[in-house]
């Protein structure tokens, strides 16, 4: 038997909504319809605001596009509730502008959500707290910065900026952008900067961008063959003043995930670790944190630190005689 109008057109948008092309005939099959009914839901889809693109011949069919405007969507629950959790940490996050549209959203599907996903939703929220980040993060950044450096990435247009530095040294710039990427709270963007003709990164929130874009380019393979590699050496090393190498005595894989740094397995019982900071003092802290054996490969300067340290340490400890 036939189902309703308005099922019937709910089954049929999730079948169109699998990214494939269906015949007419097997739209009719699984929906046990007519190829006249189909073609009817089909408008009727339209009419709603969803693109149905219809191919004629021997292997053409219908398959869901992009459109002008955003219709309806139609979303299984752990969709629905990555949605909800998504437009949750949105509403709060280090990007400007889209808080106030992030909660209005929520609220719309919150609104719509079946009793059991809403109760999920609502559990998730109250048991999950919104920490303020431990660490400065810099000034947020704006929606509409991400999407013009997002457009001239995908357009390959070269962006013009004027950009502060870490040592707060402003600069103007010319870059060709290759990807932006988001670590911790803080959004970076991976180009090739054309003045100093090499690979650079850039903090978005010292970013200024200005108008109109540059010459348009021919992207260039990623650095080091990976963003992702590229990036945890130029962030986690290069930029900083005081720069420490380490061996520790332990395989990589154990320090992997606990310290923020370059490390390089050396054999199966040691690796290196290249670390970056404001000073000596806060390598120390880190490293101590580790608790495990290793030897300072270099500087000179905080071997010297590191004996000051345990000088301090040790007569902190000592017990006096007679007290």
């Amino acid at each position: 038997m036939s189902e309703t109008t308005p099922a019937r057109l709910l089954r049929l948008l999730s079948l169109l909504q699998t990214h494939r092309d269906w015949t007419g005939t097997e739209l009719a099959e699984r929906l046990e319809c007519t190829t006249r009914t189909i073609r009817r839901d089909v408008d009727r889809l339209r009419e709603l605001g969803y693109p149905v693109h219809a191919s004629m011949g021997p292997v053409g069919g219908y398959r869901l596009g992009a459109g002008a405007k955003l219709p309806p969507l139609l979303l299984d629950d752990d969709e629905a509730i990555a949605v909800t959790l998504g437009l949750q940490s949105n509403a709060t996050g280090s990007v400007t502008g889209i808080e106030e549209a992030s909660l209005r959203a929520l609220t719309k599907v919150e609104q719509v959500l079946p009793d059991r996903l809403r109760h999920q939703a609502a559990a998730l929220r109250a048991a999950v707290v919104a920490m303020p980040p431990r660490y400065d993060t810099g000034a947020d950044i704006t929606a509409e910065t991400l999407t013009a450096i997002s457009a001239a990435i995908r357009a390959a247009e070269t962006l013009r900026f004027d950009y502060l530095s870490h040592h707060r040294d402003a600069t103007r710039r010319a870059v060709e952008p290759h990807r932006i990427a988001h670590w911790g709270r803080r959004w970076y963007l991976v180009g090739w900067d054309t003045d100093r003709d090499a690979w650079r990164t850039f903090r978005v929130d010292r970013m200024a961008l200005r108008t109109p874009n540059g010459r348009r380019f021919t992207h260039r393979p990623s650095p080091d063959g990976d963003v992702a590699a590229y990036l945890r050496r130029t962030i986690s090393f290069d930029p900083w003043p005081y720069r420490s190498v380490f061996r520790v005595h332990v395989p990589a894989e154990e320090l992997t995930g606990r310290i923020e740094g370059i490390i390089t397995p050396l054999d199966e019982h040691s690796c290196r670790l290249e670390m970056g900071s404001d000073s000596y003092a806060l390598v120390a802290l880190a490293i101590g944190m580790l608790d495990v054996e290793f030897e300072v490969e270099s500087p000179q300067e905080l071997r010297e630190h590191l004996n000051a340290l345990a000088g301090r340490f040790t007569r902190a400890a000592a017990i006096k005689q007679g007290s």
